[in-house]
């Protein structure tokens, strides 16, 4: 199992209660965090989700970026644009994966 920092732990109780969120309005969200606490999985799933979107997004990041003109040759001729374009590109993939794996379940 790897260290959680507890930065990283609450960026994935973050994660884990906008994963839920569409539940709570159905009054399960509550039942599943119990059932995740009570089985000592809660940490464990977290950090499943985590993974899985943290390599969902470098995927994406290196497909833009690749479609997008944003290569090593364009960082060393203009670094400032090169980060402008690589931030945007960041930005956008963490919104698709947002809505791919959090929030439309």
């Amino acid at each position: 199992m790897p260290a959680l920092t507890s930065h990283h732990a609450a960026s994935l109780l973050w994660l884990f209660y906008h994963r839920i969120g569409r539940f709570a309005t159905l009054s399960t969200g509550p039942i599943l965090y119990n059932n995740y606490v009570l089985e000592g999985t809660l940490f464990k799933h977290l950090a499943e989700i985590d993974q899985v979107c943290n390599e969902r997004i470098e995927n994406i990041v290196s497909a833009m970026a690749k479609q997008e003109g944003v290569t090593e040759a364009f960082k060393a001729a203009d670094q400032i644009e090169w980060v402008r374009r690589m931030n945007s590109i960041r930005n956008r993939a963490e919104e698709i994966v947002l809505h791919e794996l959090v929030y439309d379940l």
